[in-house]
């Protein structure tokens, strides 16, 4: 059989393989169909930083005479101290060079750039033994050095994470694409083909798929199509994923189809089946399924969108784990960017990806494309499936740690996924991103963590009840801050998106969003966010209802490619840009722990109003958590690696002693509690987790003469209640 090369364009990230093109392996593997899979931002990255790469960059950059300033000069001056020791940089980002980690804490291994100004109290984020992150902070700054000065000569398009985004930004015309796309190849330009190349070296593909997550993405796909064009001909190629989903779904342009020959639109696995089928078999399979492509009609060349197979999408049953073979997944790069241990988990160790559900329970967020099927069409995973997924990428990758990349997980469906991870006693380490819901209770973040869960990430946008109204978020501040509480207590990271310029955000909402984070970070309820400013989207309730929102849409005027974001006005707003620095300021010093005892003023250089907010609203906030009242309709009772025997029994009173892990702690409880315990000890336990909440409760009370709201109080309930038990919602 023919086969299909799928591949990720660069750039994406360094720590990880996007999993894109892992799930249509898994898929394609599942059909049957023979493929192959590449990262050709990794490729590049390797190839570039190796000492031939870094000899022959160095080269190319004195061959071109540029101005240098005095910091690129000093890097160029320094080239052999580069050269010499860029290999051993690669290697020991790659987890395979432990013992270098104590050269280079030393700081006077490594030639030492600009980006080596930034570095302050060392010794403060690390510790006297944290040689291993310092020394991977340190390596990052190097590569951030050599970043900077490619940039400033032969690759001005190169980023970490991303290839010549700003071509494709906002890019409602193609023109601009295609005049870049056919100026004179500059020299990562040159980098990338020669990646490309290899892959045909080994086999030439009946259809190649390039999946464009961002707009950082498109340029690479589409200056590889161009290649594959001009040598393969023969070789079908076809685009798809987030890119094409949000920003091309009005395309007309024929142009692109220079590039490429289709673009699927939403999930892949169905329309590229069909369109491997109508390659492979064109006169048996004539269907396609939500796909472009250009067809040329009175000697006139249009763009039409084909969706006449009429099969069903795959379920989230159907689908198979994703596969990563073939990917060079021991070779990525652990880098970090920041001494921040929330923030380092996007740059930091290889993830497996997996999702917990499809698309988006909630749905309402009128900043959100939800009107988009990646949003719109919601379908959780079977907890017991996923499972047998990360069992599976476990035998097949050899690592443990895993990303669940949804919109937002359900907080059920989490609790589901823990039970069975804790159930099967599967070790591994995973986070995902949220909503800040009240569902999430103590207890359950305990499970949470107990499952291996080790951060979340979550959007609370702007920090005003008013506009988390207004956006129809479903969350306030209070409810944020409790369920913070619940996951920081349970020693799980939070990190927060943060917006600023939501339509009609005053002066004085932005500040006193500013000090509402504060209080957050402050309090130990977030370790890492990042501000974003708002923009309006074609696909969101503001776009399409602009009015409602009291913005003006300015533009811009759509010419055939790319339709997404939008120009707007908002009348009634501040002068969102102008606090965009002093935002990002503020938020740096905070995700240092620094800054908290900084007035606001001093994060701007202009005048600002102070904040209405009061200085302790979120420590209150906190102080009314502890009251709440635990949720006994509805909940099982667990215990987890908890072990109890009795110490002593005099007449109606025991001691009963508690083991938890390294932990040992003594409940004094009526003799009728430590029997309830015993004799229902293994109806506690997850792996039977029968033990119905109110019952219990209710025989209590009925065995002590109490009521429930006597129980309740007594001391040795709140213990248990405190260090023994987990009441979850069934």
């Amino acid at each position: 059989m023919q086969e299909v090369l799928l591949l990720i364009p660069p750039l994406t990230q360094l720590n990880t393989p996007y999993p894109a093109t892992a799930y249509l392996k898994g898929f394609f593997n599942q059909q049957g169909i023979p493929s192959r899979q590449g990262d050709l931002g990794l490729d590049m990255v390797l190839q570039l930083f190796s000492q031939q790469g870094l000899t022959n960059l160095f080269n190319e950059i004195e061959k071109g005479k540029f101005k240098l300033s005095p910091a690129f000069q000093q890097i160029i001056d320094n080239r052999t101290a580069y050269e010499n020791t860029i290999n051993a940089v690669i290697t020991f980002l790659q987890h395979k060079n432990y013992t270098t980690a104590y050269r280079i804490a030393q700081r006077n291994f490594l030639p030492e750039g600009s980006r080596f100004n930034q570095i302050e109290e060392l010794e403060w984020f690390f510790g006297n033994n944290g040689i291993q992150d310092k020394a991977r902070y340190l390596c990052t700054l190097y590569l951030e050095d050599i970043s900077d000065i490619i940039v400033a000569t032969v690759g001005p398009h190169f980023g970490f994470s991303k290839y010549a985004e700003r071509v494709a930004r906002t890019a409602v015309s193609f023109t601009p694409i295609q005049e870049a796309l056919t100026a004179k190849e500059n020299y990562l330009d040159t980098i990338l083909l020669q990646c490309l190349q290899k892959y045909f070296e080994v086999n030439v593909p009946a259809l190649v798929c390039f999946t464009v997550p961002f707009p950082g993405n498109l340029y690479g796909a589409l200056k590889a199509g161009q290649w594959i064009k001009k040598h393969y001909p023969e070789t079908i190629i076809a685009m798809g994923g987030g890119y094409a989903n949000t920003e091309l779904r009005d395309l007309y342009e024929p142009v692109v189809f220079d590039y490429v020959d289709f673009i699927s639109l939403d999930d892949g696995e169905a329309p590229l089946l069909a369109l491997y089928r109508h390659i492979i078999q064109p006169e048996k399979y004539t269907t396609l399924k939500r796909t472009f492509t250009r067809v040329v009609e009175n000697d006139t060349a249009k763009v039409v969108f084909i969706n006449n197979d009429l099969k069903h999408d795959f379920s989230q049953k159907q689908l198979p784990a994703p596969s990563y073979e073939g990917l060079r997944t021991k070779e990525y790069l652990s880098v970090i960017d920041m001494p921040n241990p929330m923030h380092r988990l996007w740059s930091d160790g290889r993830w497996n990806k997996l999702t917990i559900a499809h698309g988006c329970y909630w749905k309402k967020c009128s900043f959100c494309d939800i009107s988009l099927n990646y949003i719109s069409h919601f379908e959780q995973s079977p907890a017991k499936q996923l499972v047998d997924k990360m069992e599976q990428l476990i035998a097949e990758t050899g690592e443990r740690g895993f990303h669940f990349v949804d919109e937002a997980a359900p907080p059920l469906a989490m609790r589901d996924l823990a039970l069975e991870i804790l159930r099967r006693n599967l070790q591994v380490t995973w986070w995902t991103n949220i909503r800040f819901e009240k569902t999430f209770t103590e207890d359950l973040c305990k499970l949470l963590a107990a499952s291996g869960c080790i951060a979340v990430t979550g959007g609370l946008e702007v920090a005003s009840d008013r506009l988390l109204q207004m956006m129809e978020k479903g969350v306030t501040i209070e409810q944020v801050a409790r369920v913070c509480k619940g996951f920081r207590d349970a020693g799980i990271l939070v990190h927060a998106y943060l917006m600023y310029g939501f339509p009609t955000e005053t002066e004085q909402e932005t500040i006193d969003s500013l000090e509402i984070v504060r209080q957050l970070f402050q309090q130990g309820l977030l370790q890492s966010a990042f501000w974003h400013q708002f923009a309006v989207t074609v696909h969101s309730p503001v776009g399409i209802h602009p009015e409602k929102y009291q913005v003006i849409r300015t533009g811009p005027t759509f010419e055939g490619f790319a339709n997404n974001d939008l120009y707007h006005e908002d009348p009634t707003g501040a002068d969102h840009e102008k606090y965009s620095d002093g935002l990002k300021k503020a938020l740096y010093n905070y995700m240092h722990e620094v800054g908290f005892d900084f007035p606001l003023h001093e994060f701007f250089d202009f005048r600002i109003n102070r904040t209405t907010i009061h200085p302790h609203l979120i420590s209150g906030y906190l102080k009314k958590a502890k009251k709440e009242a635990i949720a006994l309709s509805g909940s099982m009772v667990l215990m987890h690696l908890i072990n109890f025997k009795l110490q002593k029994q005099q007449g109606d009173s025991c001691t009963v002693q508690f083991t938890k892990l390294s932990q040992i702690f003594i409940i004094n409880m009526p003799a009728v509690v430590y029997q309830f315990l015993q004799k229902n000890k293994e109806a506690f336990y997850l792996h039977n987790a029968n033990i119905n909440a109110e019952m219990m409760v209710n025989h209590l009370c009925n065995s002590l003469a109490l009521s429930e709201e006597q129980l309740l109080k007594q001391d040795w309930f709140k213990q248990l209640r405190k260090e023994v038990f987990w009441f979850i919602k069934k």
